[in-house]
């Protein structure tokens, strides 16, 4: 199996949404090297980045799955790091 490391960058605007946000991350959890997540309190906005390492299906269904959320928006910058793993 390929796998791909890319970066989700993700904006919160409704803060109803987080606990929805986290168990899409927690759920895909496996998959993600790193997050880091700022708070910018002027503009009442949350900005998170997860770094990944996964198939470019699962990075596809996780950004996807992301924006889908309520006050969500996610965008994705992939590497051209692919690595074969015989994981499946």
């Amino acid at each position: 199996m390929e796998t791909r490391v890319a970066v989700i960058g993700i904006i919160v605007e409704n803060m109803d949404s987080v606990d929805e946000l986290n168990a899409l991350l927690h759920e895909y959890g496996r998959h993600i090297i790193g997050r880091m997540g700022l708070p910018y309190r002027e503009k009442d906005i949350h900005i998170i980045s997860i770094a990944v390492d996964a198939p470019q299906d699962i990075i596809n269904t996780i950004s996807g799955k992301l924006g889908k959320l309520k006050g969500v928006s996610a965008k994705t910058a992939y590497s051209n790091v692919i690595t074969n793993s015989d994981e499946e």
